[in-house]
C-alpha cells in the first residue's frame, strides 16, 4: 500500500519501481565527510557502489512532493536501487497540452534548466510568469510531478490525454502554432533518441572504480610495500591491458549503437501549422500534436505518428523483423461514419497499429487523394517512441539472473572467510615470533590478496568469449555474451511455427468452392478460363494488401501466393488517372487477356459479374487491413462499368463463417474444415457481398468496418500448404533425446498446429492430446474450461483396440509404475483466447497446464510473452526461437531468445542465427553447456589455485618465510594465466546428451570435487613441508652451508643479510616445487571433456602448454641451473630429496585423478544428473534420490560456512509433477467441465476448481 513517503511509479509496467523521497541533511553530510577522510576515500567508494547507502547516509526522509533526492527500487526479482536528483523547471503552465497564456509577465529565472531545453525556448518564455515544475531524469526518461495524483509520472505523448479516434481527427489534425510547439517542447524535449557516447576519460573513471580494480589497486600497493615490485608491476601491466581492452569494447558498442540510432534519425520534415501553412523544420523540433506531411517518395519516420489522411506502404523490419511491406491506412473517423455506426474508441498505438507509423520504420511510398496530402499526427517522440523504448532496453538492460553468478559470489565469501582464518593465524603467529608491527600488517593483509584471486573475473569470462567466437563461426551472433552460459541450462524451448518450424512461404494446395450452400469437389488451380469471372477468383485477386514497389509486387507472402495463383495483373493508377475515379486513387486488378472468354458467358454464370465489357477490370476502392485481433481482412471493390460495389472478405474460417448468412454456409463446414486442418493445411475462408447502390465512393470511405463485414455470402475455402523445413524433425528428435521439452507457440489454427506438431515429432503418434477450451464469465456464469480429447491417429486407436476417450481412464487404474509411464503421454493444447481466460481465472491451474502444454495456437504477441513468463514461474529455463515477426517480446523475455531474422529486429534478441532454420538451437545449447562447464572448470581451478597458494604461504609463514617475488610471478603468469586461457579452449561435444550440467556451484558433485582436491593438495603439501625437516641433511639454510656442499657459494657470504624475507630455505624450495606441480595436476583433473566438451587431448594449445610447463618444472627440479635458481630464489637440495619430491608429486597426481574420476565419475555418476532426466515432461521420482541428498548436504555445508540459513527450493515443475502423480482427478477426463468459483472468504481472490461432467 502506498504511503505519503513511499510511492510507486510505472505501476503495472516492466520497469515498475518503489520510490521514497529524501532531503539533504547537513550534519549527515559532515559525518560522511569525516568518514571519507578517515577511511582514505574508501567510504566514498562504498557509497558510490551502494546508491541506497549513499542516500540514507546523507539525507533524511521527507514527503515525495518536497524531496530533493528520490531513491527508487525496482519491484522485479533483481531489486535494483537507483538514485536521482529532483530538479525544478520554470514553465508557463503545468499541463503540456494547455495553451500558454502569453499575457503573464515573468519576474524569475530557471535555477535548474531542463536538459534538452534550448536557449531560444528560454528567451521566448522569459516574458511569462513561470510556475515551478519538479522533475527528475532516470534512464533517459523524465518523470514530472503531478499534483492531481500526488506522484511523479512520465509524459509519453498524445496517448496521455486518452484521446478518442474522432478527437484525433477533429481536435488534433489541424496542427500547432509555433508557440504551442515551443511550449510542449519544454516538457517533451527535443525529438531525438540521444545515445551519448561517453568520453574515454569518463569511461576510464567508471571502469577503474569497479570493485575488482579497486581490490587490485589495494593488492598492488600492498605488494609494493612488501617489496614485491616485479610482481606488482606485472599485475599493473595486466590491469592496464585489461582496462583498455574493456574500454575499447565498451566504446565500440556505444559507437555502433549511436550510429545505428543516428542513421536517418534527424531529417527535414514538412509540418502543418494551425493556419494551414506548411513549414519545413528539423525532425528534432517535432512534439506530440504536430501534424507532419509524409512525402510521396517516402521517408524514415522520426517519431510515432497516426495517419489521419492517405495510405502508406511501410517496411517495419526494424521493429518486427519482417521485411514484407505493410500497408498503413488512415485512422477511421467515427464522427464521419455512416449513421454513426462505428464505435468511437480511445486511440491506442497498440490497438491501432495498422494506422500508426512507428519511429525508425521506412515509409516506402504513399497513396493519397489527388490534390491532398498524406498527413500524420505525431503521437510520441524521443525515447517514448517504439524505437526509443527498444534502444533504452539495450542501453539499460536487466541484469542476467543466473544461479552460477549467485553461487560464485557466495563461494567468494567462503574464500574471504578462509582468508579471515589465515589473517588471524598470521597475526597470532607473527606476534608470538615478535615480528615488527608493519610486517604483521602487510603479511596478514597479503593473505587476503592470495586467497581471493584478482584474476578470477577475467578467467571466468574466457570460456564465454571462446564460445562466442565458435558461435560466430557457425553463423550465430550474440549481443549478450553472459547468456551463453544460461543456454547450457535450457530444458524447454518454445518455437514459432510459420517461418521457424515450417517454410516461410505458403503454396496453394487447392480451392474448394461453395455453390448452393454445398461444397464442390476440390480444385487444384484457380487460374482457369471458366473461373476467371467468378466471385471466388475475384476475392482472391482483390482481397489483399499487395503493392508494387519499383515495378515488383510486394507484400504478405500468403497474399502474394494467393494472387499469383489467379494469374491476374495488378496495376496502380497514375495520379492523372485518379480524376476519373472521383479523386480517389484505386489499385486496379484484371485478368490477362488469354484467360478472358471470347464468347458471352453461359447462362449458369453470375450475369452481374460476367457482363461482356470492353475491359474486365476491378478497382479496389477501400481496404480494411488484416487484423490479428479480428483474424480477417476485407476490401470494397468496383467492377468497371458497374454501379454497385462489392465487398470481399477473407480470414480464419470460423470467423468468416460467423459473419456470413447461415443459409450460405454448408452444413458440413466443420467436418470439411477439420479434415483439412488435421492434415496440417492452412485454411482461409472467403466471402462476398453486394453493397447497396446508395453507397457512393465517398460514403464508402467513411463507412464502418462492421457495416461492411456482415451478411456475407460464403464462397468457399482456400487451402494453403505450409511445408515443414527439412531440418525440423531431426532437430526436434535431437532435443527430445536430450530431455529438452519442445513447445509450439503460433498464431495459426489450433488443429493445423496440432497436425504440424505430430508431423514434426513434437507430439509422438501414440500420445494423447487434451484440448482446453476456456470460456470467460458471461451472463452471471463463472469462467469454465471444457476438456476435449483430440482424436489419436488411426494406427494408435486400432493398435490399442479401445475407445480413444477411455484410454487415459483405463491407464489410471494400472499400477503406480505404469501410471508414471502413462503420465508422460499426454499433451495439452489451447488457443490464445483460452490461455487468456485461464491466466485470469484459473491461475493455480495454469501452472499445471504449462507442465504438459505443447501446442498454443492463435497466440497474440503479448500472450507469447506471458506464456514464457508462466513457464519461467515454474522454474523452467526457457529458450524461444522465432523469426522475429511477432516474437520480439518473447525473444527478449526468455532466458535465451534466438531470432532467425538477420534484420534490425534481432537487436531485441540475445542471439541471431544466419541459418534460417532451427538447427541453430542444438548448436547453441551445446556451446552453452560447454561454456558453462568451462566456467565451472575455471572456477574450480581458480579456487584450488587460491587455496594451494594460501596453504603454501600459510605453511611458510609458520617459519617466518614466504614465496619470493619471482616465484609469485612465475606461478601467476607462467602457470595460472597460461593454463586458464588454454583450458577454456575445449570445443563443445558433438552431440546433445540427455544429461544437463549443474546450474550452480552449490551442487554435490562440484563441492565434493573441490573439497576433495583441497584435502589432497593440503595433505601432500603439508607432508612435503614436514618431511623435509626430518631429512638427515636438513639444517637451517645459509649460502655457506648448502645441502649440496658446493664450494662456489663463497661469493654469497653476505647474502643472508639482504634476505630479509627469509625466502631462500629448503621449505620454500620444497613447497614451491610441490605447489607448482599441484596447479598443473588440478588443471588436468578439472579439464574434463565428455559429455559436454571435447576431450582435452583435442585442445592442442592446452596440451602443449601443460606438457611444456611439466617439462620445464621437472627439469629445474631435477637439474640445477644457477641462473634459474637465482632468478626464482630456490636453493640446491640433494638429488635424493629431488626424487622424493617427484615421488610425492606422482602419488599426488594419482590420488587426485582417482578421486575425481573414480569416486565422482563412477561411484556418483548415476546420481549426478538424475535431478533433471525427467525435465522433458516435468516428472521426477517421489522419493529423494541420492544426488538430491548430496546436493542438499553440499548446500547446507556451504550455507553453514557463510552463515546462510536460506535454502534454494527444488524446481517448482518437479514439485507439481509429484503432486499430479497422486492426484486422481488429473489429467481431466474427456467431455468434462471445470468451473472457477470465488473462495468463500471475501478478502481472498483465489478460485476453487470444481469439475462437472
Amino acid at each position: 500500500m502506498e504511503t505519503e513517503a513511499l510511492k510507486v511509479v510505472n505501476r503495472g509496467e516492466e520497469d515498475e519501481m518503489d520510490m521514497s523521497g529524501y532531503r539533504l541533511c547537513r550534519w549527515k553530510l559532515a559525518i560522511v565527510g569525516v568518514g571519507v577522510v578517515l577511511t582514505g576515500g574508501f567510504l566514498l567508494l562504498l557509497l558510490y557502489w551502494m546508491p541506497e547507502w549513499c542516500v540514507k547516509a546523507t539525507c533524511t526522509r521527507t514527503p515525495i512532493r518536497e524531496a530533493e533526492v528520490v531513491l527508487l527500487r525496482s519491484t522485479d526479482e533483481f531489486k535494483r536501487w537507483f538514485r536521482a536528483k529532483v530538479r525544478v523547471m520554470l514553465a508557463p503552465g503545468k499541463n503540456p497540452f494547455d495553451c500558454p497564456d502569453s499575457r503573464i509577465v515573468a519576474n524569475g529565472h530557471t535555477p535548474h534548466p531542463a536538459e534538452n531545453q534550448t536557449e531560444d525556448c528560454e528567451r521566448k518564455h522569459s516574458e511569462y510568469q513561470p510556475v515551478q515544475i519538479r522533475y527528475f531524469t532516470l534512464h533517459s526518461t523524465k518523470y514530472y510531478w503531478n499534483d492531481m495524483i500526488q506522484n511523479f509520472e512520465v509524459l509519453k505523448g498524445l496517448e496521455d490525454l486518452g484521446v478518442k479516434c474522432s478527437s484525433v481527427h477533429d481536435d488534433h489534425s489541424k496542427g500547432l502554432t509555433e508557440d504551442e510547439q515551443d511550449y510542449r517542447r519544454l516538457f517533451f524535449g527535443e525529438n531525438e533518441i540521444a545515445v551519448k557516447v561517453p568520453s574515454v576519460f569518463k569511461l576510464l573513471i567508471k571502469e577503474v572504480l569497479n570493485p575488482f580494480y579497486i581490490f587490485q589497486l589495494f593488492s598492488i600497493i600492498l605488494w609494493s610495500a612488501d617489496e614485491y615490485y616485479y610482481y606488482a608491476l606485472a599485475i599493473v601491466i595486466m590491469s592496464v591491458i585489461s582496462i583498455f581492452t574493456s574500454l575499447y569494447t565498451i566504446k565500440k558498442q556505444y559507437v555502433m549503437l549511436h550510429d545505428m540510432v543516428a542513421t536517418h534519425s534527424i531529417v527535414r520534415v514538412s509540418v502543418c501549422r494551425a493556419n494551414d501553412v506548411i513549414e519545413e523544420a528539423m525532425s528534432t523540433e517535432l512534439v506530440p500534436g504536430d501534424v507532419m506531411v509524409i512525402p510521396a517518395n517516402g521517408t524514415i519516420m522520426p517519431c510515432d505518428a497516426v495517419l489521419v489522411s492517405g495510405t502508406c506502404i511501410v517496411n517495419e523490419s526494424m521493429l518486427t523483423g519482417e521485411s514484407v511491406p505493410v500497408t498503413k491506412t488512415n485512422l477511421p473517423n467515427p464522427s464521419r461514419s455512416a449513421k454513426g455506426t462505428e464505435e468511437d474508441e480511445l486511440y491506442s498505438s497498440e490497438l491501432h497499429k495498422r494506422h500508426t507509423l512507428f519511429c525508425g520504420t521506412n515509409v516506402i511510398q504513399t497513396r493519397f487523394y489527388s490534390g491532398e496530402l498524406v498527413k500524420a499526427v505525431v503521437v510520441t517522440t524521443g525515447f517514448s517512441t517504439s524505437k526509443g523504448r527498444l534502444v533504452r532496453s539495450i542501453l539499460y538492460p536487466k541484469p542476467t539472473d543466473f544461479k552460477l553468478y549467485h553461487d560464485a559470489y557466495l563461494f567468494m565469501l567462503c574464500l574471504v572467510a578462509v582468508a579471515g582464518i589465515g589473517f588471524i593465524y598470521t597475526v597470532v603467529n607473527s606476534i608470538m615470533n615478535k615480528v615488527p608491527v608493519p610486517t604483521i600488517i602487510i603479511e596478514s593483509l597479503d593473505i587476503i590478496t592470495i586467497t581471493v584471486p584478482p584474476a578470477l573475473p577475467a578467467a571466468m569470462t574466457a570460456g564465454i568469449v571462446y564460445a562466442q567466437r565458435r558461435l560466430k563461426r557457425i553463423g550465430i551472433f550474440c549481443i549478450s555474451p553472459q547468456r551463453i552460459n544460461i543456454c547450457g541450462q535450457l530444458n524447454l524451448v518454445c518455437f514459432d511455427k510459420t517461418g521457424t518450424l515450417t517454410e516461410d512461404g505458403l503454396d496453394l494446395w487447392g480451392i474448394q468452392r461453395v455453390e448452393n450452400s454445398s461444397f464442390l469437389l476440390s480444385e487444384t488451380h484457380a487460374c482457369k478460363e471458366d473461373l476467371v469471372k467468378s466471385q471466388f477468383v475475384a476475392c482472391m485477386a482483390t482481397c489483399h494488401s499487395l503493392t508494387k514497389i519499383e515495378g515488383k509486387l510486394s507484400g504478405d507472402p500468403l497474399d502474394l501466393k494467393m494472387f499469383e495463383a489467379t494469374g491476374w495483373i495488378l496495376e496502380e493508377a497514375t495520379e492523372e488517372e485518379t480524376a476519373l475515379h472521383n479523386r480517389i486513387m484505386p489499385t486496379v486488378v484484371k485478368p490477362p487477356k488469354q484467360l478472358l472468354p471470347e464468347a458471352e458467358a453461359s447462362a449458369d454464370q453470375d450475369m452481374e459479374l460476367c457482363k461482356i465489357l470492353p475491359s474486365y477490370e476491378m478497382g479496389i476502392v477501400r481496404q480494411f487491413p488484416f487484423s490479428s485481433a479480428l483474424q480477417r481482412m476485407s476490401v470494397v471493390t468496383r467492377l468497371l462499368g458497374e454501379k454497385r460495389m462489392d465487398a470481399y472478405l477473407k480470414g480464419a474460417p470460423e470467423v468468416v463463417a460467423s459473419l456470413c448468412k447461415q443459409e450460405t454456409v454448408p452444413h458440413n463446414f466443420s467436418e470439411v474444415l477439420e479434415g483439412y486442418t488435421k492434415q496440417g493445411f492452412r485454411v482461409i475462408a472467403v466471402a462476398h457481398r453486394k453493397l447497396e447502390s446508395k453507397l457512393s465512393w465517398h460514403k464508402v470511405q467513411n463507412v464502418s468496418r462492421d457495416t461492411i463485414e456482415s451478411n456475407m455470402q460464403f464462397l468457399g475455402l482456400i487451402i494453403m500448404q505450409n511445408k515443414l523445413k527439412a531440418e525440423t524433425p531431426g532437430v526436434l528428435a535431437d532435443l527430445r533425446r536430450a530431455s529438452i521439452r519442445t513447445v509450439m507457440v503460433t498464431g495459426d489454427n489450433m488443429l493445423t498446429a496440432i497436425s504440424v506438431a505430430r508431423d514434426c515429432g513434437m507430439i509422438p503418434p501414440q500420445d494423447r492430446i487434451i484440448i482446453a477450451d476456456a470460456l470467460p464469465p458471461k451472463d452471471g456464469q463463472t469462467a469454465m474450461i471444457n476438456w476435449h480429447y483430440a482424436d489419436n491417429p488411426p494406427e494408435h486407436v486400432s493398435a490399442t483396440g479401445s475407445n480413444p476417450e477411455e484410454v487415459q481412464i483405463r491407464l489410471e487404474e494400472e499400477s503406480s509404475g505404469a501410471a508414471l509411464h502413462s503420465m508422460e503421454h499426454y499433451h495439452f493444447a489451447m488457443s490464445g483466447k483460452s490461455f487468456a481466460v485461464i491466466a485470469e481465472h484459473f491461475q493455480d491451474l495454469l501452472q499445471k497446464l504449462v507442465l504438459h502444454g505443447t501446442v498454443f495456437a492463435r497466440m497474440a504477441p503479448d500472450q507469447k510473452t506471458q506464456l514464457v513468463e508462466a513457464l519461467q514461474s515454474v522454474d523452467y529455463y526457457v529458450g524461444m526461437c522465432g523469426d522475429g515477426a511477432n516474437d520480439c517480446g518473447a525473444l527478449k523475455r526468455a532466458h535465451s531468445g534466438i531470432s532467425l531474422s538477420e534484420l534490425e529486429a534481432s537487436v531485441a534478441s540475445p542471439f541471431t542465427s544466419r541459418t534460417p532454420n532451427i538447427s541453430c538451437v542444438p548448436s547453441l545449447i551445446r556451446e552453452g553447456r560447454a561454456a558453462l562447464i568451462t566456467s565451472f572448470c575455471v572456477f574450480k581451478f581458480m579456487a584450488l589455485y587460491s587455496i594451494i597458494q594460501y596453504v603454501s604461504v600459510t605453511l611458510l609463514y609458520s617459519i617466518l618465510s614466504n614465496l619470493g617475488d619471482f616465484q609469485f610471478l612465475f606461478i601467476d603468469i607462467a602457470i595460472i594465466l597460461v593454463i586458464v586461457f588454454t583450458m577454456s579452449l575445449n570445443p563443445a561435444w558433438k552431440e546433445l546428451v540427455s544429461e544437463r550440467p549443474p546450474s550452480g556451484l552449490i551442487s554435490g558433485p562440484l563441492l565434493f570435487s573441490v573439497l576433495m582436491q583441497i584435502l589432497v593438495c593440503l595433505g601432500f603439501q603439508t607432508l612435503a613441508f614436514l618431511w623435509v625437516k626430518h631429512q638427515p641433511w636438513y639444517h637451517k639454510w645459509t649460502p655457506s652451508s648448502d645441502a649440496c656442499s658446493l664450494s662456489n657459494y663463497s661469493h654469497h657470504q653476505n647474502e643472508t643479510n639482504h634476505d630479509e624475507h627469509n625466502i631462500k630455505n629448503y621449505e620454500n624450495t620444497t613447497v614451491f616445487f610441490i605447489s607448482s606441480f599441484q596447479y598443473l595436476i588440478v588443471a588436468i583433473v578439472f579439464s574434463k571433456g565428455k559429455p559436454f566438451r571435447q576431450p582435452s587431448y583435442k585442445n592442442l594449445p592446452f596440451l602443449i602448454s601443460s606438457f611444456a610447463l611439466y617439462a620445464f618444472i621437472l627439469f629445474i627440479m631435477l637439474y640445477r641451473v644457477d641462473a634459474i635458481d637465482q632468478f626464482l630464489e630456490i636453493v640446491c637440495v640433494p638429488y635424493q630429496w629431488r626424487y622424493t619430491m617427484l615421488l610425492i608429486i606422482v602419488v599426488n597426481g594419482v590420488v587426485s585423478v582417482l578421486t575425481e574420476n573414480l569416486i565422482l565419475d563412477i561411484i556418483l555418476r548415476k546420481f549426478v544428473f538424475s535431478r533433471d532426466k525427467q525435465g522433458s515432461c516435468g516428472i521426477t521420482s517421489a522419493t529423494q534420490t541420492p544426488q538430491e541428498g548430496v546436493d542438499r548436504w553440499g548446500e547446507r555445508f556451504l550455507s553453514f560456512l557463510c552463515c546462510q540459513r536460506r535454502r534454494a527450493p527444488k524446481a517448482k515443475y518437479m514439485n507439481l509433477a509429484q503432486e499430479l502423480l497422486v492426484d486422481p482427478d488429473w489429467p481431466p477426463k474427456p467431455k468434462t467441465t471445470t468451473e472457477a468459483r470465488k473462495a468463500p472468504s471475501p478478502e481472498n481472490g483465489s478460485y476453487q476448481i470444481i469439475s462437472a461432467t
